[in-house]
């Protein structure tokens, strides 16, 4: 009769492992469940397959610094959810994960996660020993479905949030790639006929003799500069662009970059309604999974992306704990719409705060689709002014001291 090794916890919660002889591993459940024990890993001690492949994935140590694909954790959260909800255990569910994983990091990690699971730890600690991989978003809601018992309902709220947010990121993306490649190549064209283009005018124009007019002057003078410090030109733009960058991951920075983002003549709209979305639907997955308030507030300041609403968020936390409600202090702060904070003091007056939330990101949700579909239509034709101007006004600088050619061979 087979031996199998096993971890597994009563009612109260506690922790207990050991060895019992069972036909086969489910007859091995079985027998847990009449003893009242809540197994989480079972495994055959002579069939060490999975165990052998954990200790050979952890022997290669986890690059702590490279992300997991939100597919890949998607994926894995459905699919984790969808076992748990079956009936598997735990620790056998992350055992098939490993196995059908691409990711060779994700592998590590899950890995990791499953040992620290034998060795007593609760899943959602053993989450949190992989920040870069599993937000406190993930790790709070998993340690508040373990609380409550719906561990796989709390996942599915997961995947249904991550799903919500990566549909979010790329509409975002697909906004803004069409204007940043747009004004990479006008750029490029500028300087292709500033660095090729303009010397060999400028000899024609030599050849000629006679005044220039005043544009063309000033183009010859830029392609010579440019030609000539185009090395410290590239290294005066790269100073700035990395001075920048440091500037902005300052907290004083940060705020600053984002405050002007949100006052931007035509993005700012967009970026307050993402951040606003993303505000409600975070805070509202938290709430209906069960974590408290406070510490809720607590992981969307973290994870909202906008520093003037995370501000404002942390403002409210002081506000709250004195005895105040949430749209009190939000409504104070002037970083969110008026219609938001209302939203959020009905559901706090009727008990209904998640479910409001919920329909407060699924409007802004339609409006960031809608303002994306009307700044694609807005954004091209001015684009197009912008080439207009640049090349053309170039194209004609160029060519002026041509449409005078009587004049200068005069």
């Amino acid at each position: 009769m087979p031996t199998f090794q096993y971890t597994a916890r009563d009612k109260s919660g506690n922790s207990a492992s050991g060895r019992m002889d069972a036909d086969n591993k489910q007859d091995m459940l079985q027998k847990l469940r009449d003893k009242g024990l809540i197994p989480t890993s079972v495994s055959d001690t002579h069939s060490a397959r999975a165990q052998d492949t954990k200790k050979a994935l952890a022997g290669k140590g986890l690059r702590r610094g490279k992300k997991i694909k939100s597919e890949e954790m998607i994926l894995f959260t459905r699919s984790l959810a969808t076992m748990v909800n079956a009936g598997l255990p735990l620790l056998q569910g992350i055992d098939i994960m490993i196995e059908q994983t691409e990711s060779a990091n994700f592998k590590r990690v899950l890995t990791q996660i499953g040992q620290d699971i034998e060795a007593g730890l609760t899943f959602s600690d053993a989450l949190k020993k992989h920040p870069k991989v599993f937000t406190d978003l993930y790790a709070s809601m998993v340690r508040a479905g373990e609380a409550s018992g719906n561990l796989d309902g709390i996942l599915i709220q997961l995947a249904e949030y991550l799903e919500a947010t990566e549909k979010l990121k790329r509409e975002i993306k697909s906004a803004m790639t069409y204007p940043i490649i747009a004004l990479v190549i006008v750029v490029a064209i500028a300087v292709g006929l500033l660095v090729f283009i303009v010397p060999k005018f400028q000899e024609i124009f030599e050849g000629l003799g006679g005044q220039l007019p005043a544009p063309t002057l000033m183009l010859i003078k830029l392609s010579n500069i440019l030609r000539s410090y185009i090395l410290i030109v590239i290294g005066i733009l790269v100073a700035i662009f990395v001075g920048v960058r440091y500037y902005v991951s300052t907290p004083l920075g940060k705020m600053q970059f984002d405050t002007v983002k949100l006052r931007l003549p035509v993005f700012g709209p967009l970026f307050r309604k993402v951040a606003v979305a993303r505000f409600a639907r975070t805070l509202s997955t938290l709430t209906r999974s069960g974590v408290p308030v406070l510490a809720a507030l607590e992981i969307v300041e973290r994870t909202i992306g906008n520093e003037v609403i995370a501000r404002a968020v942390n403002g409210s936390q002081s506000s709250i704990k004195a005895g105040a409600t949430i749209s009190e202090p939000l409504s104070r702060s002037g970083a969110f719409p008026l219609m938001v904070t209302r939203m959020i003091d009905v559901g706090e007056r009727t008990g209904a705060l998640d479910e409001l939330l919920g329909k407060i990101a699924e409007f802004y949700d339609q409006q960031v689709e809608a303002t994306i579909s009307s700044l694609t239509s807005l954004i091209e034709p001015m684009l197009i002014l912008f080439l207009g101007i640049v090349v053309g006004g170039m194209v004609l600088a160029l060519f002026l001291p041509i449409f005078k050619l009587s004049t200068l061979v005069g």
